[in-house]
């Protein structure tokens, strides 16, 4: 397994890369879209909330896909979707438009399930941590790519082909999982390699999961030996209480997070247009930032926890995403520096919500409850965001009413994420 470790982990990065860049395409270039097409801003809106929609919706479809197929042909499944729906949604009308973006969402689902079933199968328990942070950092980095891309690739090209050019990252993604495919079959010691996660009783007391910070649930567990994984909290009533009204603030924490995220991913680009005067591609390249910024977020948030109380770093979350709508409504200047702010704080965020779940959770059972209860609630609120933020841009002229709505989003992630954290130190 170790020697053919560091491929899984190449694979999985490349996975990452088409996870949540397509999502983002079209916010850079939703102004051409809209006039040529004549797409309302609620309409564009759901370029980016009906993915987030089917994240919560298609879940148990998408496991089940897992289950029947394996993770390795679900990967494909994925890629291959995303392909297809890459390219339907640059075809032409509004209809063809939501249907990819349909299709592309569902596939996405897949692939925000299938990866955290390959990490716990194919990577010693110690290592995981890492691997899931690079993980959350490649999602992140795929959509930077995508933000600083996509205007300038329009500008030669235009809209169409400059979101069907990001299918590329998507058919480099086929190409390379059918390599990993063949050389996992064709090696006879990768069915012995994952012992040290061999699946065990899902409700075994002492068997923490490693949940994914951007998937739902893993359709199925593999743990790792008893000896390297954390004690678990007694299994009594008081101790299940504790658990489940901590998931619960988790789950509006999420809420906040998820909307936020979304909805400043969305409409960031448009933003700095209407209230900066900057071009397509000058807009596209600074909402980047807030992407690319989310890796010293991924990584820092494990090092401050470290070293500080767990209410601290979502504290100190909190107060970044604050900053970012406060500072574009009173200091719009400064732009770039609100966008660095917000991005660590939203890379961060994820990091710090997932990091309770595994803590407290005292089964894999559990942990998958419990992370598929917060993200489901969770990425339902952000479905809400992106078309809610477009029609108060609509119908009031101006940006300050949807910053209002993204800060309300921010407060909540605080308050939820600061009593989740208080709660599962008690």
């Amino acid at each position: 397994m170790r020697a053919r470790l560091p491929w899984v982990v190449a694979g999985i990065i490349l996975v990452a890369l088409s996870l949540r860049g397509p999502i983002i395409a079209p916010t850079p270039v939703i102004t051409n879209i809209q006039a040529d097409i004549g797409l309302s801003s609620v309409a564009a809106g759901l370029l980016t909330g009906l993915p987030v929609f089917l994240f919560a919706v298609v879940t148990p479809a998408a496991s089940a896909v897992i289950r029947r197929a394996g993770p390795e042909a679900a990967v494909l499944l994925c890629l291959i979707g995303v392909l297809v729906g890459t390219i339907i949604r640059s075809l032409g009308s509004t209809p063809l438009l939501l249907v990819g973006t349909v299709a592309i969402g569902a596939s996405i689902t897949i692939g925000n399930i299938v990866i955290p079933v390959i990490i716990r199968r194919d990577v010693p328990w110690r290592q995981v941590s890492v691997v899931t942070a690079a993980y959350s950092a490649a999602l992140n980095v795929g959509s930077m790519i995508t933000a600083l891309g996509t205007a300038p690739l329009a500008a030669a090209l235009g809209w169409r082909w400059a979101l069907t050019a990001w299918g590329v990252l998507a058919l480099a993604g086929i190409g390379y999982w059918l390599l990993l495919s063949r050389r996992r079959s064709g090696s006879p010691g990768d069915d012995a390699a994952p012992a040290a996660h061999t699946p065990s009783s899902p409700d075994a007391p002492g068997r923490g999961a490693a949940p994914n910070p951007h998937a739902p649930s893993a359709p199925e567990t593999s743990e790792a030996p008893a000896e390297m994984l954390p004690p678990a909290e007694p299994d009594t009533a008081h101790a299940t209480g504790r658990v489940r009204s901590i998931g619960w603030l988790l789950a509006l924490a999420f809420c906040g997070q998820a909307m936020a995220y979304y909805s400043v991913t969305a409409w960031l680009p448009t933003l700095l247009a209407d209230t900066r005067g900057l071009s397509l591609a000058s807009s596209g390249a600074s909402a980047s930032l807030f992407q690319v910024a989310a890796v010293i977020g991924a990584f820092g948030v494990p090092l401050l926890a470290a070293r500080a109380p767990a209410w601290v770093p979502v504290a100190l979350i909190g107060a970044l995403w604050i900053t970012l709508p406060i500072g574009l409504m009173l200091a719009p200047g400064w732009f770039i520096a609100w966008s660095l702010i917000g991005g660590a704080a939203q890379g961060g965020g994820f990091t710090a919500i997932f990091s309770i779940v595994a803590r407290v959770a005292r089964s894999s059972a559990e942990a998958a409850r419990m992370s598929a209860r917060v993200q489901g609630i969770g990425y339902l609120a952000a479905t809400i965001g992106p078309p809610l933020a477009g029609g108060l841009n609509t119908a009031t002229g101006a940006w300050t009413a949807p910053l209002l709505l993204m800060l309300a989003a921010t407060v909540v992630f605080t308050v939820g994420g600061v009593l989740a954290a208080f709660r599962a130190r008690s």
